[in-house]
C-alpha cells in the first residue's frame, strides 16, 4: 500500500558544486532523509551533467529517495561572462533533469542590478519566456527560489521573485502553467509577512518547499526597528524558528500540495559548522512529527 505521508517527502540539500557530491549523500542518507535537492552556484563547475545525474541516483541506488529538484542559483538576467554562464546553466539543466528523476528546477529570476525592480520585467519576459518553452518542451517545471538576497523593490542584485506583489507582476508577465515559486517562510518572515494565508493564496503556484526558517527578534524591532545596525531577524532550521510547520504542512495538503520539503542548511547561527548535520536531523525529525509522525498507519478496515 503507498505511504500517503510521502505525498510530502522530508530531505535536504546538496550542494553539487562540490569536489564529490555523490560521496556526500551516501553519509547522509542512512540519517533519514527522504529526499534530495542537488544545487549549483551561479555556474556548473565544469560539471559533466549527464555523469553526475548517474553518480548521484547511484548513490540513491535502491533506497526509497527521490531526487525532487535540481536548483541554480544566480543571475541569468545580465550580461557579464559569470551571468552568461548561469543562463547557459540553466539551460544545460533544464535538458537534462529528466536525468537526475525529476521534473522540476529551481533558482533566482535575475535582476538588472542596481534598478527598481519593475525595471526588471522586460528582461524578465524575454529570457524566462524561452526557458519557460525550453522547459515546457521537456515537461520541465521551473520554481522561482523567494530570497530578497539582501535586495529589496528599490535595488537588487540577484532575484525579484522576493515579494508577492512581484509575484503578481511576473505570473502577469508570463503566465506560463509551468513557471512557479519554490516556497519557504523564512523570507516571508524577512518581510514580517504572516506565511500561513500566502500559501492559501499561491499554493497552485507552489512547485517545491525550502525547509528554512526563521526568529523575528520583537526586542530588537521595539528598540531599534528594522534594517538597523542590530539584526531584527535570523534565518533558522526548521524548529528553532517562529514557524508553525505542523499548521504550514496542514495548508500545503489542504492544497494538494505533493512534492518535498527540502531543509536549507548552513543559514542557522547556532546549528552551523560543526553543528550544521545535528540541526539539519532534529529539523528533519520536527518536521516529520509536523506531518503526522514518522511512520503511516493505515486506515482500519
Amino acid at each position: 500500500m503507498p505511504n500517503p505521508l510521502l505525498d510530502i517527502r522530508i530531505g535536504t540539500m546538496v550542494q553539487a558544486n562540490l569536489n564529490d557530491p555523490a560521496a556526500y549523500m551516501r553519509q547522509i542518507l542512512p540519517l533519514g532523509f527522504e529526499s534530495i535537492q542537488p544545487f549549483f552556484w551561479q555556474t556548473l563547475g565544469g560539471k559533466d551533467i549527464p555523469r553526475l545525474a548517474g553518480e548521484l541516483r547511484e548513490a540513491i541506488g535502491s533506497a526509497d529517495v527521490t531526487i525532487s529538484s535540481v536548483g541554480v542559483f544566480g543571475n541569468p538576467l545580465e550580461d557579464g561572462d559569470k551571468d552568461r554562464e548561469v543562463l547557459a546553466a540553466w539551460e544545460t539543466i533544464i535538458a537534462n533533469a529528466h536525468l537526475f528523476g525529476t521534473n522540476i528546477v529551481s533558482g533566482f529570476t535575475g535582476r538588472v542590478r542596481g534598478k527598481p525592480l519593475t525595471d526588471s520585467l522586460p528582461r524578465f519576459r524575454e529570457v524566462w519566456s524561452k526557458l519557460a518553452k525550453r522547459a515546457a518542451d521537456k515537461g520541465v517545471r521551473i520554481a522561482f527560489e523567494n530570497c530578497a538576497m539582501d535586495g529589496n523593490w528599490a535595488t537588487g542584485d540577484w532575484n525579484i521573485a522576493h515579494n508577492p506583489d512581484a509575484w503578481e507582476l511576473m505570473f502577469n508577465e508570463l503566465p506560463d502553467d509551468n513557471l512557479g515559486l519554490e516556497w519557504e517562510p523564512c523570507h516571508q518572515l524577512v518581510y514580517l509577512i504572516d506565511p500561513i494565508p500566502q500559501i492559501r493564496k499561491w499554493a497552485p503556484k507552489i512547485f517545491h518547499v525550502h525547509g528554512k526558517d526563521a526568529t523575528v527578534r520583537w526586542d530588537v524591532i521595539r528598540e531599534h526597528g528594522v534594517f538597523g545596525k542590530h539584526p531584527f531577524v535570523q534565518m533558522r532550521t526548521p524548529g528553532f524558528g517562529d514557524s508553525d510547520w505542523t499548521r504550514v504542512i496542514s495548508e500545503l495538503r489542504l492544497a494538494s500540495y505533493s512534492g518535498a520539503i527540502d531543509i536549507e542548511g548552513w543559514h542557522d547561527p547556532v546549528y552551523r559548522g560543526d553543528l550544521e548535520i545535528t540541526g539539519q536531523v532534529r529539523a528533519l525529525e520536527y518536521l516529520k512529527e509536523c506531518r503526522g509522525g514518522p511512520e503511516y498507519v493505515p486506515a482500519a478496515t
